[in-house]
């Protein structure tokens, strides 16, 4: 059964016409052994044919004697396997010669041997010996043997080429000893190089499919396996970077202290191509010895983009639901009566409009709501409207096909709508929705399905809505700034949430149960009661402008400063009313509370500012509203 040609080593036999043709036999002899090709080389052209060899994949391995094999060695990545000049192969091509004249010239590539002076008492023979490195150099040499009358040389296949040129007798200096034992050598560098070519081929189909730049590199710093990235960065394909040493193609890349500790290497950033990238040096191991080492980079803007997007995620899991009605703290009549609503609408899919001022707890009752319902467990997204400029909240909230815009996200993406899809989507600050993307929002409500922006085919969703805003829709409505038929959309069930100073009596029990989880988090022991205890009567009389938001951050400041005292008894309670002036220093008497969707008239607003000497915080707290609903209103009146 004939043997498979394809899976033999493959070996070039690059040598001169007299060796080549001293050495048929042995090429026969491993004809079943190896797929010999044997192709005429001369010391000029010798790198250039092998490399042809090389670039179409035809040779694992190359033999070769003399100056062809010195040249091949620094010139081509593959391993060479060298006819050896072996002394006794000498010395039986100097018992030839002396059969045929007395006086014999001897010219090799390299350098002299010294031995030979020695032979010469021993053969009764006179030898002159000279040593060359170019054909023009052996020539040269030949020549001053024949005008010193020398009429046989011994040498390699190029002097014995000049010699018969010549007339001379030339005696090429190998034995099949030699050209055998070169073969064999060619034969176990070939099969090991395939080996190693098939392990780097099945990595270079591993780094084919990654989008970091990746290559590596053997024990000798040539670069063994690359991927598209990598080229692409380079600016060089596959094949003129195979072989390579990686210092000449890029020194910023070195991967030699690698190679030389064994010492793995992360996170170092460099600069190239006007981009940064994080740099990780991998050594690679083989039963336990470092044969290699990979380089893979990381490009910064991906990371950053990456890390952006773990932001997101974490943040959209902390804002999944987590608060419900039994966590609510307070007793107050106002309060309860606000649960026992947003429990009764909780048991139904329509939409829920929360009002109330800023910090009253919106979402705290959007997320009870989803946690009360039917829909617990299931998607819980909250987007906060004023967050986002136009363009950017229509692409979050409905999601966009690959090149809807610049920018846009390659695949598409999907948006909120699609993410709460069985669950609930809260869309806080629904007051600063732009009125195009009210539009489109009502008939998502009306129809229940979206469509991603650049697509064309609407998608089915099944999302609950709760919406909340601290605006006054009704007056947005009148003053055509919010759309009438989306507001009676949303307002299908209205929960209006009550402000701090219409429950005083929950606001004992609020700061002592925001202390507690401070001083908790901080590992500290004081019992937050008595703690507060002698400033609740101060704390109650407060009218909180900012709400329960405004409680938390006033109780955290006081919690900071509580975080020096090892006892109730030694707290100073002077430093934390200090530390609290807008609650517990004197201030201009406030204005009657303001509905939900009342706005001030411009008197009101302006003598509350020159009451409050033109402070806009002071003037907000005397008109009952948030600082930022003052800012609103002050460019509302122009």
């Amino acid at each position: 059964m004939p043997s498979n040609r394809t899976s033999l080593p493959r070996v070039c036999f690059l040598s001169y016409r007299h060796i080549r043709e001293f050495a048929l036999p042995v090429i026969a002899e491993y004809a079943d052994r190896a797929d010999i090709e044997v192709v005429d080389g001369t010391f000029d052209g010798a790198v250039a044919v092998a490399q042809d060899r090389i670039r179409n994949g035809q040779v694992d391995a190359f033999v070769s004697a003399g100056s062809n094999a010195y040249i091949l060695r620094s010139g081509v990545r593959l391993p060479v396997a060298t006819i050896q000049l072996g002394g006794f192969d000498l010395l039986q091509a100097l018992i030839k010669a002396r059969r045929i004249s007395s006086r014999v010239g001897v010219v090799m590539y390299g350098q002299t041997i010294p031995e030979l002076d020695e032979v010469k008492t021993l053969l009764n023979i006179e030898i002159a010996q000279y040593a060359y490195r170019t054909p023009d150099d052996a020539r040269r040499r030949f020549e001053q043997l024949r005008e010193a009358g020398f009429e046989v040389i011994v040498g390699s296949s190029l002097v014995v080429e000049l010699a018969q040129e010549a007339g001379l007798h030339g005696l090429l200096a190998y034995s099949l000893a030699s050209i055998r034992k070169g073969f064999e050598d060619a034969i176990e560098l070939a099969r090991v190089a395939r080996l190693e070519a098939s392990r780097y081929e099945q990595l270079n189909g591993v780094l084919h499919n990654l989008q970091e730049a990746v290559l590596a590199v053997d024990r000798q710093h040539r670069i063994v396996a690359v991927n598209p990235p990598m080229q692409q960065l380079l600016g060089r394909a596959q094949g003129l970077l195979l072989g390579e040493p990686l210092d000449e193609v890029e020194p910023r890349f070195s991967l030699q202290s690698t190679l030389e500790g064994g010492v793995q290497e992360d996170a170092v950033v460099q600069r190239l191509g006007q981009r940064d990238w994080v740099a990780h040096r991998t050594p690679i191991r083989e039963r336990g010895e470092v044969t290699g080492a990979a380089l893979t980079l990381y490009d910064a803007r991906v990371i950053h983009e990456a890390d952006t997007s773990l932001r997101i995620q974490q943040r959209r899991r902390q804002g999944a639901a987590r608060h419900g009605f039994v966590g609510m703290v307070g007793a107050s009549a106002a309060l309860q009566e606000a649960i026992a609503s947003a429990r009764r609408f909780a048991r139904t899919d329509l939409t829920v409009l929360i009002t109330g001022e800023s910090g009253v707890g919106k979402e705290l009752f959007a997320q009870a709501i989803h946690n009360d319902s039917a829909r617990a467990g299931r998607p819980f997204v909250a987007v906060n409207c004023a967050a986002f400029p136009e363009a950017l909240l229509e692409s979050e909230l409905f999601g966009h096909e690959e090149g809807a815009f610049t920018g846009a996200r390659r695949g598409g993406r999907r948006g909120l709508f699609e993410t709460a899809h069985t669950g609930t989507l809260f869309l806080d600050e629904i007051g600063d929705m732009p009125l195009p993307l009210q539009s489109r929002l009502l008939r998502v409500l009306q129809e229940r399905e979206i469509t991603r922006l650049g697509a064309t085919a609407p998608i089915p969703v099944d999302v609950r809505v709760i919406v909340a805003t601290h605006q006054p829709l009704r007056a947005m409505v009148a003053e055509r700034r919010f759309r009438q038929d989306l507001y009676y959309r949303i307002a299908t069930l209205p929960l209006p949430l009550p402000p701090l100073r219409e429950r005083r009596d929950d606001i004992a029990p609020l700061a002592q149960a925001l202390l507690a989880r401070c001083l908790d988090r901080h590992g500290h022991r004081l019992d937050p009661g008595r703690a507060l205890a002698p400033l609740l009567a101060e704390l109650a009389a407060y009218d909180w402008p900012g709400n329960v938001r405004e409680l938390e951050n006033i109780v955290e400041r006081m919690a900071v400063r509580l975080l020096r005292f090892d006892t109730e008894r030694d707290i100073v309670h002077d430093e934390l009313r200090r530390d609290c002036p807008e609650v517990f220093e004197p201030r201009p008497a406030a204005a009657p509370p303001l509905a939900d969707d009342e706005v001030p008239t411009r008197e009101r607003i302006a003598a509350a500012m020159a009451a409050a000497g033109g402070r806009r915080q002071q003037a907000a707290k005397a008109l009952g509203v948030s600082r930022s609903t003052l800012w609103r209103w002050l460019k509302e009146a122009g």
